[in-house]
């Protein structure tokens, strides 16, 4: 059964300006909501703190392909699961705020602890190795040169792996700096190394095309007549490439494109770069969650520990 104003809520969102990414990714927390609803067939109206914790027990027990549609099932993170809570959260807090008619109160959504993870970013040295690893994994040319570019793009700007694969052509310009929309719309410059724009253009030598994404696919659904227009690389594509490329190379530390941005950041201030500095390159909003990033290094702890503990003498 469909959700009262379900789609109210998401043309509400769209008019508050939220990015089509979020609009969608609400949309799909609720679906996943509404069909809980209907497997215990439990109208809306009737939802109690007693069904929002039967929720919690059922997100416990579905996996990622059932909630979210994708390749691969897993088991949904705690991470994730506080990710869902907080879409039905603030649907609750739209009913509210517009007088419509809400069975619970917002604050009745409480979200789950999460175990608190030391993140770990794999060695610098690793990092090059994995970033290299089109070049001799993959035997199509293109197909090297153009992961090759989006892995270089990747660590040399610290991008998200969503504003990278949203790039058009128009926006390398031979400047260096690269213009782009982040999330939640905030506008930021990131910043290419010689090395990037050098393998960037590798593959756009190959190119013999006119179509406007930076990185397009060559085999897929994307490239049928119909979709042409919108050809791009998947998130899942990338991911899956990396993953790849890490087992082979046998690299333990687990590594995705986000850790290729936290490797970005953990490895600028490694150089000694500044905090605030690092943020503006990442889009960060709060510098609390840049201080996250930067501290994932056992290296970068070590290392402060022994050029600024008080007693590093030893004077006894």
């Amino acid at each position: 059964m469909r959700i009262p104003y379900f789609d109210d809520y998401l043309l509400y969102l769209q008019t508050q300006n939220y990015s089509i990414e979020t609009v969608y990714n609400y949309e799909r927390d609720l679906k996943v909501f509404e069909r809980f609803l209907d497997e215990l067939r439990v109208p809306f109206v009737k939802l109690d703190k007693k069904t929002v914790n039967q929720y919690k027990a059922y997100l416990t027990s579905i996996d990622r392909k059932t909630a979210e549609d994708v390749k691969h099932a897993e088991k949904l993170s705690p991470q994730s699961i506080n990710r869902t809570l907080s879409a039905l959260r603030s649907f609750l807090k739209y009913l509210v705020e517009t007088d419509l008619p809400s069975p619970i109160a917002p604050d009745a959504v409480q979200l789950i602890r999460t175990n608190k993870k030391h993140a770990r970013v794999a060695e610098l040295a690793q990092l090059v190795k994995l970033i290299e690893a089109p070049s001799t994994m993959e035997n199509d040319l293109i197909i090297a040169l153009r992961n090759r570019a989006m892995l270089e793009v990747l660590f040399a700007t610290g991008m998200r792996i969503s504003e990278l694969l949203g790039l058009n052509r128009a926006h390398i310009d031979g400047s260096g700096r690269i213009f782009i929309r982040g999330k939640g719309k905030k506008e930021r410059f990131v910043y290419m190394t010689p090395r990037a724009s050098r393998h960037l253009q590798d593959y756009l030598n190959v190119r013999n095309d006119s179509l406007g994404a930076l990185f397009i696919p060559y085999r897929g659904k994307n490239t049928t007549p119909d979709r042409v227009t919108k050809r791009r690389i998947s998130p899942n594509y990338l991911q899956g490439k990396i993953k790849r490329y890490r087992e082979k190379l046998k690299i333990n530390v687990p590594t995705s494109a986000h850790s290729l941005r936290h490797g970005f950041a953990t490895y600028l201030a490694e150089s000694g770069a500044n905090p605030a500095a690092i943020q503006v390159l990442l889009g960060h909003e709060s510098l609390n969650t840049t201080t996250r990033y930067v501290n994932t290094s056992d290296k970068y702890a070590e290392t402060t520990h022994h050029k600024f503990h008080p007693l590093k003498k030893d004077d006894c």
